[in-house]
């Protein structure tokens, strides 16, 4: 197709807004990072200070760690939690329409929602201490929240809360397409149910799982407006994220080098997270398009 095409032109804005809007800023904020902005943007160029001042600040290393912590525990939630329910789902029982959008419906709202729901949830004063209290167990306490060990697993849960459903959905269509042969073969080879789905099954949903944690990737890395919405990175910085920290510097502390450093990491790991399972999902295609 010429380059002149109508089609082309026609997706000229397209192309303008992705070189202009994403790449342009990307470079720009490349280019910040490596300077001593601090209020306003300035050209007074430091190398790599910034980045290793970064690494030196203990709340940035302790949103790391965080992320980190967050990122296993919601992503392989997700995956486990989303594989047993797409499994019951599969098993035509009744009122499954029901229960995908029951399942569905919390991944409708937004982490501000889902952040602001666990914390009337968890708040000792109106959420389930409040309440069972009420019911006569004046010496009940779950103060989740405001324990700096439990409250980065409480956001943890209530990650997989909100997105546990679109991975349910996507494994299900995964599911659904499955030959109906192989079942009646391990029928007929008296295969454990259980060894079906974990030997035969799951290797065959590659790219559904590839697909599920680019989208789970990504929501970790988003993961402020859950933060901030639910803990607000406390108690102290124990729930402190990347995102958090260069939105601080950013708008707060009015350190534009620090905080542009923070996104340029944020950046790389976003594409270390994107870039491996869209490599390997493409792989897992291609080798399945062979196979038939």
């Amino acid at each position: 197709m010429s380059p002149f095409s109508s089609p082309m032109i026609a997706l000229l804005p397209c192309w303008l807004i992705v070189l202009v809007a994403y790449l342009g800023t990307m470079i720009w904020t490349v280019v910040l990072s490596l300077t001593s902005s601090r209020s306003f943007p300035t050209y007074d160029f430091v190398g790599i200070m910034q980045y290793e001042r970064l690494f030196r600040t203990s709340r940035w290393l302790v949103s790391l760690e965080n992320l980190f912590i967050f990122g296993i525990f919601f992503i392989v939630g997700c995956l486990i939690i989303g594989f047993l329910l797409a499994i019951l789902l599969d098993s035509n029982i009744r009122g499954e329409g029901f229960l995908r959008t029951v399942f569905l419906y919390p991944h409708a709202m937004s982490f501000v929602v889902t952040g602001a729901v666990w914390q009337w949830m968890l708040n000792p004063a109106m959420g389930i201490q409040a309440s069972v209290r009420l019911l006569g167990f004046p010496e009940f306490s779950l103060d989740l929240l405001g324990n700096s060990v439990t409250a980065i697993y409480v956001v943890v849960a209530a990650g997989i809360w909100q997105a546990v459903g679109v991975t349910t959905v996507i494994l299900l269509a995964g599911l659904r397409s499955v030959d109906a042969d192989i079942w009646k073969a391990t029928r007929i080879d008296a295969v454990p149910t259980w060894q079906v789905y974990l030997r035969i099954i799951l290797p065959m949903l590659k790219p559904m799982v590839a697909t599920s944690v680019v989208l789970l990737g990504i929501s970790v890395v988003r993961s402020y407006d859950l933060i901030v919405a639910l803990t607000s990175g406390g108690p102290g910085i124990s729930t402190e994220v990347p995102a958090k920290f260069a939105m601080d510097h950013l708008f707060n502390r009015q350190n534009i080098g620090l905080a542009t450093a923070a996104t340029v990491v944020i950046l790389g790991i976003v594409l270390m997270l994107v870039v491996p399972a869209t490599l390997y999902k493409r792989q897992a295609v291609r080798l399945e398009e062979r196979g038939h």
